[in-house]
């Protein structure tokens, strides 16, 4: 992974945290992807422009990681389940914050 950097946003860490171990490496394994794969995420429109989702299966459930992309750089904002109820962020709900 070269010289790209990798910053974890507070809601991203706050649902990686709580994962199992198994899962946390099939987590990993997705952000390895971004970052090899430039074209691997789908940009957002409107007010989510330049933030990218990429979905992912974990244990036959899909999920969403939503990140930034910038050449040297991936900012992971918020990870998921796809479409889930009672609080849980999509990506067409998410809230960006701003990077320092």
């Amino acid at each position: 992974m070269s010289d790209i950097e990798i910053r974890q946003m507070p809601a991203f860490k706050k649902v990686y945290k709580k994962l199992p171990a198994s899962h946390k490496s099939i987590v990993n394994e997705a952000v390895r992807d971004i970052v090899i794969n430039l074209e691997i995420g789908q940009e957002k429109k409107g007010d989510l422009l330049g933030v990218y989702v990429y979905k992912f299966k974990i244990s036959h459930q899909q999920f969403f990681l939503a990140y930034e992309w910038d050449p040297a750089l991936r900012i992971l904002l918020a990870l998921g389940v796809h479409g889930a109820l009672g609080g849980t962020r999509t990506p067409d709900t998410l809230v960006r914050s701003p990077v320092v």
